[in-house]
């Protein structure tokens, strides 16, 4: 969640309400600096609403729980013993929940988060994760895992090391098992494991005697390698772009030569980011004693924003989590000794604020505090974009280059740092009065927080490494905010009132289901919001010329389209022409605060012409199957013999109806009943017949669904058939070189690959690449992994090649 939680949204809202009005007309037209001040003055007043935070905060402990893990440690045990592998791995085959939960409420230094990450790596080895099943096997053994126990996780080791072919290191560790075992002294509680050990060493024999020839792995194909020269002038961008700046556009790039659609625009690592909570996937029915949904915080690692298959929990809370102790470490030195005990109200608080925070943690008390006082020399006028590129031409000491683009260095050049991003708008006076308040009571009470709890020092980076690790004590000195977290306080809400207008969503392709279907469906997920300087400099179109991907922390814009030298070059901000219409499009973009006055918006407005969405996605007479049409409550056939009349509310409410029922259709293939999904899916096919338009995206949906079960129940020319015609209305939707028919297309490709179509196959694994290249480049998964189906079935006897 963006911004802080309903509740304290609500009392803000009610605080304000209550204001004297003249105090609520100095709020309103507060700088940043003077509303920190008066928020201080308020929140010092209101002492119920500091304590209405605090019982806030408690729904949502981030604090190490004993009991807690012991419950977890328990469920998972009892799951695993059941065969549940894929339960007790997050979906899809991620993580192993319990275990995961458990090790990250166990207290620093208990013995019990060695049996934790044991128990993970008996999931992970049943997976076939065989590399981290060894590492949280070294996980176990370094937390102290007991002497007693170590047979088992010694037999786990070596059938490990013999499935990676290390056959001298399992080999090694079956005669420590051999030894262990003999010394114990008491064999009849062994047996299992003897048996297992003399089954591992016939194995062993056999692949000592029998090697394996060395196989050529699809995994390494390579795509070419992507050509990039960088901008002298600004940081991660191509030299095919310049930096431009005037007072309609403010800052933008624009192409200094042709640029052709695939090529890398800009590559930009993320000056800040903030994994996004994300949506919960409950695992069982039922409520439990604690929290059993598994959500985007389990299954990433918190700095680098890797997905995750064994996790490396914080010592000192239960919420953070890493792919590694290196990431663990970074991210504990860089920001997170100051995080860690605020975990609850940071979650309260809302993902701008944590941004805003961790932004002036990355940045360092000095230099926030060298931009925090030169913005006081005129921060009102910075607000007018011609104001901004006077001043900040005239004040050398900013680093503002002889070019006077905002941001800019003392050498011409803008780099992807704190210094650009401190100089993007905060729409100070645009914002809501009301919206402005909340992010002002916001920041101050976690100033405050930050305060009382004797985290100042850390803040100011003042302490020394040798404190980093000590607990905080709670020792409040004053009601009043110190000088230094002031200019804290203050460069915060400039980044929270910067995020409604500059935040970068951070998506990754998530699979939907269990994943361990041969056909893989994924959808775009919101993963986190992150500052990008550099990716902030591109303006907004509607119909966009780049595409933007992500791969961790990192962004890629890339040309979707061909760009003539002196064109500008363009980001969708989210509304796209071909997903909704301009009044729809409007009031997304009002949020940042411009009019859009794009191609599409403009040929739209002025034309008068129904939008292509509205058409393709509108109803049809149920009685002659024309184009219903009207913008009252009653919409009239367009067939004048007919001249049918509808209510709108009774065809909104059958659409209604009809997307519930295809959702039940879903929830039987779910739990295996293929059949009675493609009855029902059927049935809403017909029916939809008889009131949308053939060209509806949800007519597309469903084709999409039938191929799926046809696909499970591995009738693969029944499902291509119906993958096509949603492949079809796809590409009248959002066009055939879209990112949107590109994943339709990889999902047909492996399809045909299963149903050993292989001309057809080939050659729809061509035209995916085309696509998919272009918005992702050569070195994705999804390319890497047609390439692979390409190789195996390039490989086939030519006779087969022939007939197929």
């Amino acid at each position: 969640m963006a911004l802080p939680v309903a509740e304290w949204r609500g009392r803000a809202a009610r605080l304000w309400a209550a204001l004297d009005p003249a105090l609520r007309e100095r709020l309103a037209a507060a700088s940043l600096h003077d509303a920190v001040r008066l928020g201080c003055d308020l929140l010092r007043s209101e002492e119920e609403e500091e304590a209405a935070l605090v019982r806030l905060c408690r729904r949502a402990p981030t604090d190490k729980r004993p009991e807690a893990a012991s419950w977890y440690r328990e469920q998972g045990n009892r799951e695993f013993k059941r065969g549940r592998y894929q339960a007790a791995l997050i979906l899809p085959q991620l993580q192993f929940l319990w275990s995961l939960q458990a090790a990250s409420h166990e207290l620093p230094g208990s013995p019990e988060v060695s049996v934790c990450f044991a128990n993970r790596s008996a999931a992970l080895l049943h997976l076939g994760h065989f590399e981290v099943c060894l590492e949280d096997i070294a996980r176990a053994e370094s937390h102290g895992y007991p002497d007693k126990l170590l047979p088992k996780v010694l037999l786990r080791k070596a059938e490990c090391l013999l499935c990676l072919e290390r056959l001298q290191d399992a080999q090694e560790i079956l005669r420590v098992l051999e030894t262990k075992i003999a010394l114990d002294g008491v064999m009849t509680t062994h047996l299992t494991r003897l048996k297992k050990l003399s089954q591992l060493k016939l194995k062993l024999g056999e692949k000592e005697r029998c090697p394996e020839p060395a196989r050529k792995g699809h995994g390494s194909i390579q795509g070419e390698p992507e050509i990039w020269e960088e901008n002298s002038r600004i940081s991660g961008a191509s030299s095919s772009l310049s930096l431009n700046f005037d007072a309609e556009r403010g800052r933008h790039l624009v192409a200094s030569q042709d640029i052709v659609p695939g090529q890398s625009l800009v590559r930009e690592e993320a000056f800040v980011s903030v994994l996004c909570p994300g949506e919960s996937h409950p695992l069982q029915d039922g409520d439990t004693a604690w929290d059993t949904r598994a959500t985007n915080a389990d299954l990433y690692c918190h700095r680098c924003l890797r997905q995750l298959l064994a996790s490396v929990p914080c010592q000192g809370c239960s919420y953070a989590k890493y792919c590694s102790q290196d990431c663990a470490d970074v991210a504990w030195q860089q920001y997170h000794r100051t995080e860690c005990s605020l975990g609850a109200l940071l979650l309260t608080l809302g993902v701008f604020c944590h941004v805003a925070l961790r932004t002036v943690l990355l940045a360092g008390f000095a230099e926030v505090s060298r931009l925090v006082m030169w913005s006081h020399n005129g921060d009102k006028n910075l607000q007018s974009p011609e104001a901004r590129c006077k001043a900040l031409s005239e004040a050398p000491d900013t680093g503002a280059g002889s070019r006077g683009i905002p941001g800019c260095g003392s050498n011409g050049r803008y780099q992807s740092s704190y210094q650009a991003l401190f100089h993007l708008l905060p729409h100070t006076e645009q914002h809501s009065p009301e919206h402005k308040f909340l992010c002002t009571l916001s920041v101050v009470a976690m100033c405050k927080q930050l305060q009382a709890a004797g985290l100042e020092a850390a803040v100011l980076n003042q302490e020394s490494p040798q404190q980093w690790s000590k607990p905080k004590t709670c020792e409040k000195t004053s009601d009043e905010l110190s000088p230094e977290l002031m200019v804290v306080a203050e460069a915060m809400l400039r980044h929270v009132l910067q995020l409604q207008c500059n935040a970068q969503a951070i998506t990754v392709m998530q699979e939907l289901g269990p994943g361990d279907g041969a056909v893989v469906d994924k959808k775009p997920v919101r993963l986190a919001t992150a500052f990008f300087p550099v990716l902030s400099l591109l303006n907004h179109s509607c119909c966009p010329n780049t595409s933007v991907s992500f791969s961790g922390t990192a962004a890629t814009v890339r040309a979707s389209q061909p760009i003539s030298s002196g064109q500008e070059v363009l980001h969708c901000y989210g509304p796209h022409w071909c997903r909704m219409r301009v009044a729809e499009r409007q009031q997304l973009l009002s949020q940042y605060f411009f009019e859009c006055r794009c191609r599409a918006c403009l040929e739209e407005l002025e034309s008068g012409v129904k939008s292509v969405v509205s058409i393709r996605n509108s109803f049809c007479c149920p009685k002659c199957q024309a184009q219903m049409q009207g913008e009252e409550d009653t919409l009239c056939c367009s067939n004048e013999a007919c001249a049918t009349s509808v209510s709108r509310d009774h065809l909104s409410g059958r659409l209604q109806d009809l997307q519930q029922q295809i959702k039940k259709a879903l929830d039987l293939l779910r739990v295996g009943k293929a059949d009675q999904a493609i009855k029902m899916l059927l049935k809403c096919q017909m029916d939809a017949g008889t009131f949308l338009s053939p060209e509806h995206l949800l007519m597309g949906e469903m084709e999409d669904h039938l191929a799926q079960v046809y696909a499970t129940l591995g009738k693969w020319q029944e499902a291509a058939s119906h993958l096509k015609k949603s492949i079809e209305i796809v590409e009248m939707h959002h066009g055939p070189s879209s990112v949107e028919t590109g994943h339709e297309l990889f999902k047909l490709a492996q399809i045909l690959f299963n149903g050993f179509a292989v001309s057809e196959a080939l050659s729809t694994i061509q035209r995916a690449e085309g696509i998919l290249s272009v918005h992702f480049g050569p070195q994705s998964a999804q390319i890497q992994e047609l390439q692979e189906m390409k190789a195996c079935l390039s490989q086939l006897p030519r006779n087969i090649l022939q007939r197929t």
